[in-house]
């Protein structure tokens, strides 16, 4: 296991980072802010998993340039889907973001595979679903607020049982699963000098072409403010689900 993110006390929250370009970021830092510990495990940096939740009160599982079921090169992938399912089965709180939504979304039966349109890149605005509306995390977002994709594959077949809150061009942008678990197609813990190492990569791949690149980079970067305002608010809920789970393995202890 690395390093732990502090304070030291509140609930403790597990972290599956699969590469050292996506952190946990803003995310990180409002969950911290909120007094939340988070325990990160680094699948990149030949980290090992926990063995269970037990000790948890949530987890979390960030992006990464790898698919979901591309588990020969990233051997930590299967143990990173057990523990999601497992999450989903005992209801600790999930946020998994893009990687991790495609990652919750196979180890509950669902489908994921490669934009059939290309790489969605850049801000794209909400599109709640109905079930948005009274949804604990999402409720505060409002529809047509701004959200950060960056992501080649999509969740194309949503688990069973899986309640879609968002859509993007028809696609799965949030969806959740049992009764704490939320996954998300988008970045909210992403800030424009993380994504400028993205966009940097792919252009040294031949996958983008500059002009492309400074101008995604341009609209997140004027949709700064909305876009720390919106996913600051969801990530309070999350903390909030965070303390309630922890109060409740406390008094059980």
């Amino acid at each position: 296991m690395s390093d732990a993110l502090l304070p030291p006390t509140g609930p403790r929250v597990a972290v599956v980072q699969h590469t050292a370009v996506c952190p946990p970021g803003r995310v990180g830092d409002w969950l911290v802010a909120e007094g939340c510990r988070l325990d990160l495990y680094r699948g990149h940096a030949g980290d090992g998993l926990p063995s269970s939740l037990q000790g948890y009160d949530g987890l979390v599982v960030l992006g990464g340039e790898m698919g979901a079921h591309d588990d020969a090169a990233h051997p930590w992938l299967p143990g990173t889907r057990d523990l999601l399912r497992a999450a989903v089965e005992d209801g600790t709180p999930v946020l998994a973001v893009c990687l991790g939504l495609q990652l919750l979304a196979v180890a509950c039966g669902g489908r994921v595979e490669p934009a059939p349109s290309g790489p969605q890149l850049g801000v794209r605005p909400v599109e709640h679903e109905p079930a948005a509306a009274d949804d604990p995390r999402l409720e505060p977002v409002p529809a047509g607020a701004p959200a950060v994709h960056w992501n080649n594959d999509l969740v194309v077949e949503p688990p069973p049982g899986a309640v879609v809150l968002s859509r993007s061009a028809g696609t799965v942008q949030a969806l959740r699963l049992g009764a704490r678990a939320w996954g998300v197609q988008f970045h909210p813990e992403v800030d424009v000098a993380t994504l400028g190492l993205w966009a940097d990569a792919d252009v040294a791949a031949g996958l983008l072409e500059p002009v492309r690149a400074a101008e995604r980079l341009a609209d997140v970067a004027a949709a700064d403010a909305a876009l720390v305002r919106t996913w600051s608010a969801a990530t309070r809920r999350f903390a909030a689900e965070l303390r309630t789970a922890a109060g409740l393995r406390h008094a059980a202890a």
